[in-house]
């Protein structure tokens, strides 16, 4: 029977917990903008929104992350480079590579304002800004995504 680590490492699980856990973070986020948008963006539903989804993109990076380190660079990149395809690492992978840098700090932001308090929620117009940062985070989760699939693709076909 094989260990705990060794089966969540294996490399089909990690794909999907890093899929998996992406999915979580935009669902959670386009909740935030819904609870925003309502007038409960300091409530209690958007505070869990906000922390799930931080939870959610932190695991969708971590597994990522090492899937990147242990398979891609070794493995993935070769058969994408070689194949019909090479501009999906060079465009896709280095976009994705930069972007995704940026996803749990813009959380976090959101996460923070949500639990600043309610008179500076709604008095300083944070909520307005928590509703646009909530939407464009899921929207780049999206992007990521897509992009993620051209990489995946790409090495399919390679």
């Amino acid at each position: 029977m094989p260990d705990i680590f060794s089966l969540i490492t294996a490399k089909p699980v990690l794909i999907g917990i890093h899929l998996g856990m992406a999915i979580v973070g935009i669902d959670a986020f386009l909740w935030l903008a819904g609870e925003a948008i309502a007038g409960h963006g300091t409530g209690s539903r958007a505070r869990f929104a906000a922390i799930l989804g931080v939870i959610g993109f932190s695991l969708s990076w971590l597994a990522g992350g090492y899937y990147y380190v242990v398979n891609y660079g070794s493995f993935v990149k070769p058969i994408i480079l070689a194949g019909s395809a090479p501009w999906a690492h060079a465009v896709s992978m280095e976009a994705k590579e930069h972007i995704f840098l940026f996803i749990i700090p813009l959380a976090l932001t959101a996460l923070f304002a949500v639990f600043a308090g309610k008179d500076i929620f709604e008095q300083s117009g944070i909520r307005r800004q928590v509703i646009y940062l909530s939407l464009f985070i899921a929207v780049l989760g999206l992007f990521i995504g897509a992009m993620g699939f051209i990489i995946s693709s790409a090495a399919r076909w390679g």
